[in-house]
C-alpha cells in the first residue's frame, strides 16, 4: 500500500481508562474480527491479563479503515499497558509509531500515568491526539476533565474529542481526526531495507518471533537477513502482520509493522532494539538492493529498580528455570537476571525488575507458562557502597553487604514521585510521604479539585507497600508515577535474621538505622508465627552486625513425661525431666530448622501492620 495511506499509532492512558475497550471497538468497526470471534479485551491474549483486568504486553494489530473521503487507509494500532511498571513497554511501542491517542477517563480525569505517558509521547516527537473516554457513564464530567487535559497539553478544551469505547459513540470521529493529523511514515521504499525490532517472543516450534517496524525498503519471504548489532545471519521463513492473529503476507514494505520468523532457536541471537537488514548475496545482480550500513537508533538500556531472588523449590528444576528465564527475557526486555546461591535456599537467580507488579507478573508467568514451583525472597533495591579502603561496590543483594566496620558510606537510589489526588487527601498523602523519609519538591493544581504533589523519596521506602498504603489512605483516588533520580548517602544498616543462632541470608534486609529496631521487632514476631514448632526451642533474633536488637522464641513441643507418676518421691520426676532436657539438647545440636515459603511472605507484609 502507498505510504501516504498508512498510519501508525499507539493508544496510551493511565491504567483502567479504557484502552483495550477502545481497541475492541476499532477492531469491530473496521470488520477486522468476525462478530462470532469477538470478546471483551480481545487483544489481552494472556490468561493473566484477563484475570487481573490489566494489559501486561503491548499488542500490535493491522486494520483497514474506509475514511470519509472514500480512501481505504491501513492503520497499525498498538495497545499499550497503563501501569507505571510497564513504562518501558510503552516507550518501545511509541518508537514504532508517528502518532499517539491519549485516552482519559471522563469520570476519573487526568492521573499520574496520563501525565507520564504524555511526556513520553512528546519526547518521542509524536502527534498527540487527546480524547475523553467513558462519556456514557452517569458520573462522567467531560467539561471538568477537558479543562484538566487542556491544562496538561495546551489544546483548547472544546477541541478535545469525546467518545465511549463501550458503546462506540464518537470512535469514528476519533479515527477521522487520527488520519487527518497523524503524519504518514517517512521511510524510503527504494533504499536498502532496515527494520527495528520493537518486541519479540519465543515459540518452541518456530523459534524467535521478532515484531518489527520496517523503516526503509522491503523484506520478503526467503531473503537472507542480518542483525546489525549481534551479527546474526538467517533466512526469513515467514513474514506477515497481526490481524490480530498472525497473517502471512510474503512481504513487509516501508512504514509497515508486522512479524518476522527466521527459525532461530537461540534466544540471545535476536535482541529487542536491534536493526535488521537484508544480507547482500555474493554475485548479486546489478541494481539488486544492497545491505544497509547505518543501524537505526535502538532503545536505551533499561535499569532494573527492584531486585529479588527466585529459587526453585525442587533443586533439580534449576536448569529448567534458567531456560525459562532466557525465553521470558525475549518477551520481556526489562527483565534482567544472574545466578546466585543461598545457604538457606540453594541455587537460584537474582532477578532485576522495574517494580513490584512487574516482579509479581514475572514470577506468576514462570510458574504458569513453564510449570515451575518457585520461592521468591524479599525484594530489595541496589545500593552503592564506599569501603574504608576507598573501593566502590554495587550491592544488589543485602547478604553481599560488607562488614559494618569496613563501610565508609552507603548510597541508596532516590526517585522523583508524582502523586495525583483529590485536594481533600493532600494531608494524608503528605503524611505518608513524610513517614517514608520523603522531601516535598513541588505542588501543582491540575484543576480546582485535583492536585499533583511531587516528592523525592528513597526507592527502598516505596518498594514494599507504599502503593497499597497510598490507595487505602485516599480511598483509591490517588495515582502514582515515579522515575529514578540518582543516588544519595543515607544512614543505612544491614539487618540480619538468625534462626537457632545461624543467619538466614535470604531474610537479610537493608534498613534505615532509625527504623531498624521497629522492623526487627515486627519481623521476629511475624516469623515466630510462621515457623513451625520443633522438638526444641528455636530462638529467632534480629541483629545489626553482632548486636542483637530483637528476639522471639518458637517454643518446643513437650511430651508430658511425668504423667505416669501418680505419687512417689520428687527426685523421680526430676530424673525424668532431666533426661528429657538432655534429649532436647542433643536434638538441638543436630536439628535443622526448615524455613517455609510463608516465612518469606511474612517479610512482605511487614509494613501493613505498623
Amino acid at each position: 500500500m502507498d505510504q501516504a495511506r498508512i498510519r501508525n499509532f499507539s493508544i496510551i492512558a493511565h491504567i483502567d481508562h479504557g484502552k483495550s475497550t477502545l481497541a475492541d471497538r476499532i477492531l469491530e468497526m473496521t470488520h477486522t474480527v468476525a462478530p462470532r470471534e469477538m470478546r471483551a479485551q480481545l487483544l489481552d491474549s494472556m490468561d493473566l491479563e484477563r484475570e487481573r483486568g490489566i494489559t501486561i504486553k503491548s499488542q500490535a494489530v493491522r486494520v483497514f479503515y474506509e475514511a470519509a473521503d472514500g480512501q481505504t487507509c491501513q492503520l497499525h494500532l498498538i495497545d499499550t499497558p497503563g501501569h507505571v511498571d510497564f513504562t518501558y513497554e510503552v516507550s518501545r511501542s511509541l518508537a514504532a509509531c508517528e502518532g499517539a491517542l491519549l485516552v482519559v477517563d471522563a469520570s476519573q480525569g487526568v492521573e499520574a500515568q496520563t501525565v507520564a505517558n504524555t511526556y513520553l509521547a512528546i519526547e518521542s516527537g509524536l502527534e498527540l491526539i487527546p480524547c475523553l473516554n467513558k462519556i456514557d457513564l452517569p458520573g462522567a464530567e467531560p467539561e471538568r476533565v477537558a479543562a484538566e487535559v487542556s491544562e496538561l497539553i495546551g489544546e483548547p478544551p472544546e477541541s478535545i474529542l469525546r467518545m465511549s469505547g463501550k458503546t462506540g459513540e464518537g470512535v469514528r470521529e476519533v479515527l477521522e481526526e487520527l488520519i487527518a493529523r497523524v503524519p504518514p511514515p517517512q521511510g524510503d521504499p527504494g533504499a536498502a531495507p532496515r527494520a527495528l525490532i520493537f518486541d519479540s517472543e519465543f515459540d518452541q516450534y518456530r523459534g524467535v518471533i521478532a515484531y518489527v517496524r520496517v523503516v526503509d525498503g522491503a523484506f520478503r519471504k526467503g531473503e537472507p537477513i542480518r542483525a546489525m548489532a549481534t551479527g546474526t545471519e538467517a533466512e526469513i521463513d515467514d513474514i506477515g502482520f497481526f490481524s490480530p492473529q498472525m497473517m502471512p503476507s510474503g512481504e513487509l514494505a516501508a512504514g509497515e509493522v508486522g512479524y518476522l520468523i527466521t527459525g532461530i532457536k537461540d534466544v540471545t541471537q535476536l535482541r529487542v532494539g536491534d536493526t535488521l537488514t537484508t544480507r547482500a548475496r555474493l554475485g548479486a545482480a546489478r541494481g539488486e538492493r544492497g545491505e544497509a550500513t547505518e543501524p537505526l537508533p535502538g532503545y536505551r538500556e533499561v535499569k532494573p529498580m527492584v531486585f529479588c531472588g527466585l529459587f526453585p523449590i525442587d533443586s533439580d528444576d534449576y536448569p529448567d528455570l534458567r531456560d525459562a528465564l532466557e525465553k521470558l527475557t525475549l518477551n520481556d526486555a526489562a527483565l534482567s537476571w544472574e545466578p546466585e546461591t543461598s545457604d538457606a535456599l540453594g541455587f537460584g537467580f537474582r532477578c532485576g525488575f522495574l517494580g513490584l507488579l512487574h516482579m509479581d507478573i514475572v514470577r506468576e508467568r514462570l510458574e504458569r507458562e513453564y510449570d515451575l514451583e518457585l520461592l521468591a525472597t524479599m525484594p530489595s533495591v541496589g545500593f552503592e557502597v564506599t569501603t574504608t579502603a576507598g573501593s566502590e561496590l554495587e550491592v544488589h543483594n543485602p547478604s553481599d553487604m560488607p562488614d559494618p566496620g569496613s563501610i565508609a558510606e552507603i548510597r541508596e537510589p532516590l526517585i522523583e514521585a508524582s502523586v495525583v489526588a483529590p485536594r481533600e487527601y493532600v494531608g494524608a498523602v503528605m503524611e505518608l510521604c513524610q513517614e517514608r523519609r520523603g522531601e516535598h519538591s513541588g505542588m501543582h493544581y491540575l484543576s480546582p479539585e485535583r492536585v499533583q504533589l511531587n516528592y523525592e523519596l528513597p526507592l527502598a521506602e516505596i518498594v514494599l507497600d507504599f502503593f497499597d498504603q497510598l490507595k487505602s489512605r485516599t480511598r483509591g483516588y490517588a495515582s502514582l508515577d515515579y522515575e529514578l533520580d540518582g543516588m544519595k548517602a543515607a544512614d543505612l544498616v544491614k539487618l540480619d535474621v538468625l534462626l537457632a543462632g545461624e543467619a538466614v541470608d535470604a531474610l537479610s534486609m537493608v534498613v534505615h538505622r532509625d527504623k531498624a529496631y521497629e522492623v526487627g521487632r515486627s519481623l521476629t514476631g511475624k516469623l515466630r508465627r510462621r515457623i513451625p514448632r520443633q522438638q526444641y526451642d528455636v530462638p529467632i533474633q534480629a541483629a545489626i552486625g553482632s548486636h542483637i536488637i530483637a528476639r522471639e522464641t518458637v517454643k518446643a513441643y513437650r511430651k508430658d513425661v511425668i504423667a505416669k507418676c501418680y505419687g512417689g518421691d520428687v527426685t523421680r520426676k526430676r530424673k525424668l525431666l532431666e533426661r528429657q532436657k538432655e534429649g532436647k539438647k542433643r536434638m538441638k545440636q543436630v536439628g535443622r530448622v526448615e524455613v517455609p515459603q510463608e516465612a518469606f511472605l511474612a517479610v512482605l507484609e511487614l509494613e501493613g501492620e505498623k
